[in-house]
């Protein structure tokens, strides 16, 4: 498979889930590779980690000797990540750029509350140019219900350098792939039926064309594919990386993959079918891919199922 983009290869390979949908604080499942958050301190039960309905994660590479560490996305609320920032002892010091997989709220929530604790000013931000669009509902019935909007301005009077970019952009010297928007092949992965936006006075049907992730590469192991919701379908998604960079072999698959609720259970049986035939290592769902499909996963994938949680991270290590 021939690629456009060369993505440098990482030595290790860390990513942290500052927030996600779940936690379980006596899974007692730690291991070299996944390491759980326990709320401990000076061997006392103290604290907690929150999870909520939303995702964050801390990136942290290792590269030829260089260290580059990325934020991607910011949560729902304005307290989860902030305190899970202090309960996990995560220092944002040499953070060098954030990440937003998309313009919805379960990712942007914390945004301001965290560019406060953040020294380095401007920060760059990469965003797909849609993340802005105005107007955004989810439509029931006749009942619409409006997204937050976050807009340029407030970004980077917040103190964030917005770079927008629609199409794939290496980030964090060539470790980190921005794979932009993403192209829509498959005839199961439909997107959000009831998501809408105005131009105007017409309604039009949201594709969320923002949604976007990031892909790194492992040595020795292959590519590792970070989502936040997935609205381009998780398979669109690896598929997209694999073309980009011309690497086949994927090591894991990570993140939202939006299959969560009757609109998208039809989608289950066949996101888990391609993911079979793309055949990465680790198999990690997170925040929206849903009970259903994440216990369907579990079966579909023994011994590549990971299950996420908030606190808990993940460390990939090249060979």
């Amino acid at each position: 498979m021939g690629g456009s983009i060369v993505l440098r290869e990482t030595d290790r390979l860390e990513i942290t889930s500052l927030v996600d949908n779940y936690i379980d604080l006596t899974s007692m499942d730690s291991s070299a590779m996944v390491q759980r958050a326990l709320p401990i301190r000076g061997m006392k039960i103290k604290g907690n980690i929150l999870a909520e309905h939303g995702f964050s994660a801390l990136v942290r590479i290792e590269a030829e000797g260089e260290v580059h560490l990325l934020l991607f996305d910011f949560g729902y609320s304005e307290a989860a990540l902030p305190y899970n920032l202090e309960r996990l002892g995560v220092d944002l010091e040499g953070l060098e750029a954030a990440v937003l997989s998309h313009g919805h709220r379960d990712h942007t929530g914390a945004f301001h509350p965290v560019m406060e604790r953040i020294a380095r000013k401007p920060l760059p931000l990469y965003l797909h140019p849609d993340a802005f669009l105005e107007r955004r509902y989810l439509r029931y019935g006749e009942v619409k219900i409006f997204f937050p909007e976050l807009t340029r301005e407030e970004m980077e009077g917040a103190g964030a350098e917005v770079r927008e970019s629609p199409g794939p952009t290496l980030l964090a010297g060539e470790t980190a792939l921005f794979l932009g928007e993403i192209p829509r092949v498959t005839d199961f992965e439909k997107g959000m039926p009831n998501a809408f936006y105005l131009e105007g006075d017409e309604e039009r049907w949201d594709p969320v064309r923002d949604d976007t992730s990031l892909a790194f590469l492992v040595k020795g192991k292959g590519l590792v594919v970070l989502s936040g919701c997935a609205h381009s379908g998780i398979v669109n998604t690896v598929r997209y990386a694999q073309r980009l960079t011309g690497v086949d072999r994927v090591h894991a698959v990570m993140g939202g993959f939006h299959l969560s609720g009757p609109a998208f259970a039809q989608a289950i049986p066949e996101t888990i079918a391609e993911l079979g035939r793309i055949d990465p290592d680790y198999v990690i769902p997170a925040h929206c891919t849903g009970h259903r499909a994440t216990v369907e996963m579990e079966k579909a994938f023994p011994g590549k199922f990971i299950l996420n949680m908030s606190g808990t991270r993940i460390v990939f290590a090249g060979g």
